[in-house]
């Protein structure tokens, strides 16, 4: 056997190699829809308080979309508070000792669903720039999914228990209340910002209650329109946002193909 051989092999046995942090205990798929189907209403978890956030946000969202086309206020309100509810159900979860898979799992879906049927309406208000958005929903679901696929495999808890020696960006992204809400935030500001700009063709100076006058250098500001504004001050983070995508994809491909060379090298020692 080659050195190669040997060396994947090694790493494959080595407790060292294999061992995760919060690594996963399996459980029955059968066994876990009886436990579902018999929990009690003390301890069941589709009506954790975080969970019933959850769905108060697929209700939102729903409400979001069904004004979307015709009612701007109404949807960017719904829109904006499901986003924003998204930061509340995780502090709920840990204060309440509530954690959960499901939780967790609606948690992402939501988010991506939500932003990916804002990104399919933008695709027919901005139809010069459909593969953009196209792209970005590809990138958006793909990432997300191959990430959380790769940390089930290697026994992870939850897919935001990054480490550093896995990937030093996506460690700070997940790791960091702060960095994942301003990241998510400017996102979303940046999108919903591209859909007020379809409906409010207003400039700032005129827009406001009262006559004021503005610096010179303020001047050129002030004759775009609150939307146009917010989203040049949140293209960056959103630009940001996607490059991390884009590592999360590959980092996870990677993490993938190397449990794929692990298990057929240990495959490979067994046949021996």
């Amino acid at each position: 056997m080659s050195k190669r051989s040997n060396g994947l092999a090694h790493s494959a046995s080595s407790p060292r190699k294999t061992r995760r942090r919060g690594s996963i205990e399996l459980v029955d798929a059968k066994v876990a829809v009886d436990l579902a189907t018999a929990q009690t209403y003390s301890e069941n978890v589709f009506l954790f308080v975080p969970n019933l956030i959850g769905y108060t946000r697929v209700i939102l969202a729903g409400l979001s979309l069904h004004f979307m086309s015709y009612h701007p206020k109404y949807c960017t309100l719904a829109y904006c508070i499901s986003c924003l509810l998204d930061a509340v159900d995780g502090q709920a979860a840990r204060a309440l000792g509530q954690t959960s898979k499901f939780g967790a799992v609606l948690d992402m879906v939501t988010d991506r669903c939500t932003t990916s049927c804002l990104l399919c309406y933008l695709s027919s208000a901005y139809p010069n720039y459909a593969l953009v958005f196209q792209f970005l929903i590809a990138l958006d679901f793909s990432s997300h999914y191959m990430h959380m696929y790769s940390s089930l495999v290697t026994g992870s808890r939850s897919h935001k228990l990054v480490t550093s020696d896995v990937s030093r960006i996506l460690w700070y992204y997940y790791n960091d209340s702060r960095t994942l809400f301003f990241m998510c935030a400017g996102n979303e500001m940046f999108f919903v910002s591209l859909y007020l700009m379809k409906w409010v063709h207003t400039p700032i100076y005129d827009s406001l209650p009262f006559p004021f006058d503005f610096p010179p250098y303020l001047g050129y500001v002030t004759s775009f329109t609150w939307p146009q504004l917010t989203a040049l001050l949140s293209f960056l983070v959103c630009l940001g946002k996607n490059i991390i995508n884009v590592v999360q994809l590959w980092k996870a491909s990677k993490i993938l193909v190397g449990v794929d060379l692990a298990e057929r090298a240990a495959a490979r020692e067994k046949s021996k």
